[in-house]
């Protein structure tokens, strides 16, 4: 141990940190609250990165970023994996300068993806592919001039998929499926986004901060340091907030809510079916049985015993 994290391993012990230095974190969008994120995970002894921005840092970002005037000019994502080299130089940091649509490959060999970009749409095709390779990933959202924010952690088939989540706690989303056979989920806003004007940065670190700290809690899932959550989404206030209908929270509270998954989700309940389908015809690389038992999808599917 060096002096560096002696604080760190005194909170959560020399195993767990052990720990948080072998995971592999990718954050897709390093803007306000992304680059929050990497750069806080780093700081707690998070070891491996995955960074994956196409934006470029202008004089105008900086009020709102961890980047400085230094770094005006560069790529996002390099200028965030810059801070967590100065922050620890031991750190594994891959950058990749561009869309995510171009660099599906870099999440192979990840613990958790965070999708910290503005755009829901891309958001909800994460969400696909996380599905897809059985990837665990944060969401967070912070509301119309920062008065407020959430986050929630989606296990693949284990609770609700993104888009289920989605239509639960978002107006204006409903996920249909388009006359050429393509998943529609509908507008937030018209530039398909939440719909909001920025609030300040620390209204944004706020949300971050919390998402930062449940994402470390996600990563020490097994280790004695990890605390079971009382639900999967947190809802956080900033200023007077109506959370539900005729409730007004007050500022600076949080409210825990349990959102269910949809079982005829059109997104993951169809890609559980697509899986059974793949177990009956012997597929190994389809869902895995526990997957299957976590989804709590009811089947007439048989399994004759190995030995018979």
């Amino acid at each position: 141990m060096t002096d560096m994290w002696e604080r760190v391993e005194r909170l959560i012990g020399a195993d767990s940190l052990g720990r948080l230095a072998e995971k592999t974190v990718a954050v897709v969008g390093l803007g306000s609250g992304g680059g929050f994120v990497a750069v806080s995970l780093a700081m707690s002894g998070v070891g491996r990165f995955v960074l994956v921005d196409n934006d470029v840092l202008e004089a105008g970002n900086v009020t709102r970023h961890v980047a400085d005037l230094r770094y005006v000019g560069w790529n996002k994502a390099e200028a965030v994996a810059d801070l967590i080299l100065n922050r620890n130089p031991e750190a594994q940091v891959e950058t990749r300068a561009g869309l995510i649509d171009d660099h599906w490959d870099c999440l192979d060999d990840v613990d958790i993806l965070v999708a910290a970009v503005d755009s829901e749409q891309v958001k909800f095709t994460i969400n696909e592919r996380c599905l897809e390779k059985g990837l665990c990933a944060s969401y967070a959202g912070v509301y119309e001039r920062g008065e407020g924010g959430d986050h929630v952690i989606i296990r693949p088939f284990d609770g609700p998929c993104y888009a289920c989540w989605s239509e639960a706690t978002r107006d204006g989303v409903m996920v249909a499926m388009g006359a050429g056979g393509e998943l529609d989920y509908g507008m937030i806003g018209e530039a398909g986004t939440l719909e909001a004007e920025p609030g300040l940065w620390v209204n944004v670190t706020k949300v971050a901060g919390i998402q930062t700290d449940l994402i470390i809690n996600e990563l020490l899932r097994g280790s004695s340091a990890h605390e079971p959550m009382p639900a999967n989404t947190l809802i956080v206030t900033n200023s007077y907030m109506d959370i539900f209908e005729g409730q007004e929270n007050d500022p600076h509270t949080a409210t825990w809510l349990e959102i269910a998954r949809d079982p005829d989700c059109l997104v993951c309940g169809e890609r559980l079916k697509q899986g059974v389908s793949k177990l009956v015809e012997g597929d190994a690389g389809s869902i895995s049985l526990a997957d299957l038992a976590a989804s709590g999808l009811t089947t007439d599917i048989e399994f004759e015993d190995e030995d018979d």
